[in-house]
This record gives C-alpha cells, sequence and structure tokens, in this order.
C-alpha cells in the first residue's frame, strides 16, 4: 500500500489488487499480471543469468522482448572471448538502461558484518543464503 501512494504522489496512477501469494506466482508466472517484475527471482551468478530471465524471449519472468537484445544476447552466449562476452553484457545493459526497461521500486539490502573487527562473518553458513546466519552468531575480534 505503501510503495502504491508513493507512487500516486508522483502522479503515477496505481491500483491495488490484492492476491493470495499463490494465486500472485502463479498469475506472474502466466504473464497474466502486467507490468510486474519482482527480482527475487534472479539466480545468482553473473550479468548473463540475471538478464536471461527478464528480457530473453525464454525468461521465466520476461514480460516482452526487445529483438536487438535478444539477438545480442544469443551471440553473447555463444562467444568464447571473454572480454567480447562482457562487452555484449554491457551492451545489453546499456540498452535496458537507455530504454528504461526496469524502474526499480526497492531494493532488499542484506545486512553483512564484514570488516578488520570482524572474527567470523557467519556469511555462507546456511548454504544457499544470500544473507549471513542469525545476526547473535557473528563473532567479533576480541579487543586488544
Amino acid at each position: 500500500m505503501a510503495i502504491g501512494g508513493y507512487l500516486q504522489a508522483a502522479g503515477i496512477r496505481t491500483r491495488l489488487l490484492t492476491l493470495e501469494r499463490a494465486a500472485f506466482l502463479t498469475a506472474w508466472r502466466e504473464h497474466k499480471i502486467k507490468g510486474v517484475i519482482m527480482g527475487l527471482g534472479a539466480p545468482a551468478g553473473n550479468a548473463a543469468t540475471r538478464i536471461d530471465v527478464y528480457v530473453t524471449k525464454n525468461g521465466i519472468y520476461s514480460s516482452g522482448v526487445v529483438p536487438e537484445i535478444e539477438d545480442l544476447y544469443q551471440r553473447q552466449a555463444r562467444e568464447l572471448d571473454r572480454k567480447k562476452r562482457e562487452a555484449t553484457l554491457h551492451q545489453i545493459q546499456k540498452i535496458m538502461h537507455d530504454r528504461v526497461m526496469h524502474v526499480p521500486i526497492y531494493q532488499i539490502a542484506f545486512l553483512w558484518g564484514i570488516g578488520p573487527r570482524i572474527e567470523e562473518a557467519c556469511v555462507d553458513h546456511i548454504k544457499g543464503f544470500s544473507y549471513s546466519a542469525p545476526y547473535e552468531d557473528l563473532k567479533l575480534k576480541a579487543s586488544r
């Protein structure tokens, strides 16, 4: 509700549709809900794996295809030269940026305790989690 209010305050009309989680995810996966991209679906990895799910013709969360991006994506997938592949991925991202294909509304920031005072950060203690183990498990180095 808050995000809808913020968008309306900026002059963007919104309509709140309340769905049970399973119904929402099913409708979203079947592309019945337009204009919604949820950033929780991108797999870990490099730029290609993150781009794939949102803007390619086979992307699970794609809601349209830009032929230029699709062509570049397929070319980078076949490219063996790392620098050329990286340049193509940058080109795709620039097109996405220039066309304002995604408008982030919020960013989930995972808190990680890292730095010279940390003895054990507990990152990766729970396999598959992109955030650290319970924060109370974080260990500081003994003071000198």
